[in-house]
This record gives structure tokens, C-alpha cells and sequence, in this order.
């Protein structure tokens, strides 16, 4: 089974490089691990408008989302910060890549 290695940044810079479309089997199953459902407030993305403008959102299971105040403009943006959010939570620190 696939772990979280948080020393994995290879990983962290080939999400960063292509957040969209194939990616390696170990970056899949980091993904996969990522975005698996957990208790409590998770990470999403609204659409505003569809293909410019996103609002990052906190989401509870069987709730509403809760827009904030981050707004993107940019999708692969707005993936690496999700990316960089859910690395932070499972790490316990933030990804040290920017």
C-alpha cells in the first residue's frame, strides 16, 4: 500500500509542472491519497465563472460548501494550491516547494 512520504517532493514538482492530464503511477496514487474523502473540512474549488474564475472553498461531508476570499483566475493555479493545502494537512507542515 501507498503512503504519504512527505519527502516525496519529486512528486510535489510534477503535480506542479503538469496538474492536468497523465501523470506517473506514484503521483496518481499520491493523488488518490489526497483527495480520498476524510472527516471534516476538506479543500474544493467553485466555479464563478466557467473556465476563468474559481473561489476556494471549505466543505464539510453532508454540507454546504463555505466560499473564502482566495479567488483564481488561473485552473492549474487553483489546483496547486489545493495541492499545497492537502499536502499541508497530511504532512503536518506546509510543502516547501512554492
Amino acid at each position: 500500500m501507498f503512503r504519504f512520504d512527505k519527502t516525496r517532493l519529486d512528486l510535489a514538482r510534477e503535480f506542479k509542472a503538469n496538474p492536468f492530464g497523465e501523470h506517473s503511477p506514484d503521483l496518481q496514487y499520491l493523488l488518490n491519497i489526497l483527495r480520498a474523502p476524510r472527516p471534516g473540512p476538506f479543500h474544493v474549488l467553485l466555479i464563478n465563472e466557467p473556465g476563468r474564475r474559481w473561489t476556494l472553498a471549505m466543505m464539510e461531508p453532508g454540507r454546504p460548501p463555505k466560499p473564502t476570499n482566495v479567488v483564481f483566475t488561473g485552473l492549474a493555479e487553483a489546483e496547486w494550491h489545493i495541492f499545497r493545502e492537502r499536502w499541508a494537512a497530511l504532512a503536518g507542515e506546509e510543502c516547501p516547494l512554492e
